[in-house]
């Protein structure tokens, strides 16, 4: 088994980080065990604004009380709105990349200030016709180790050349 290695790291505006491991050093092309991964804290403002998007105005996202008769601790961050991290880690380093499927297990709540780790792990690459289709095993994290969020996730994708990834938005 090769030696894992940390070969890129970038830390964005708001402190959080996209990381790329590889079982090689001098490389930069995706191969079966490499992981990307992203931080994000949801705030407020991006519960809102998914909630506009999505029409899902469920009292749980909004109302402390109803979330808290609900049996949780406070309002939630809406879990499609948690898993989109695993096309925006996948796109933002496979440009033109097309996201095929992804299955879903919720397994914790996530709440407004969480610190989420999301990590999209290779699994399986075919080459099919110049391009790539990769299936990842996807899970997000809260506060480090407790497991929110897990499954499969495929994409087709143009290149397996990992880019470097630029971020703008200080949300992200």
């Amino acid at each position: 088994m090769f030696t894992r290695m940390f070969v890129k790291s970038t830390f964005l505006a708001n402190g959080s980080s996209l990381r790329y491991v590889s079982s090689s050093s001098t490389s930069s092309v995706l191969k079966i065990g490499d992981v990307l991964r992203h931080k994000r804290i949801f705030s407020n403002e991006d519960v809102g604004e998914y909630s506009k998007v999505s029409h899902d105005a469920n009292p749980l996202h909004f109302d402390s009380e109803s979330a808290r008769a609900a049996g949780f601790e406070d309002r939630l961050v809406h879990g499609m709105l948690v898993a989109s991290l695993f096309p925006r880690i996948i796109s933002s380093h496979f440009p033109g990349a097309i996201y095929v499927s992804q299955s879903l297990h919720f397994r914790s709540p996530v709440y407004i200030g969480d610190e989420i780790a999301a990590e999209v792990q290779a699994i399986n690459i075919k080459e099919n016709k110049k391009r790539h289709i990769a299936k990842f095993s996807t899970k997000c994290f809260k506060n480090g180790d407790l497991l929110v969020l897990d499954g499969v996730a495929m994409a087709i994708l143009p290149t397996l050349a990992v880019e470097q990834v630029h971020c703008h938005d200080r949300r992200s």
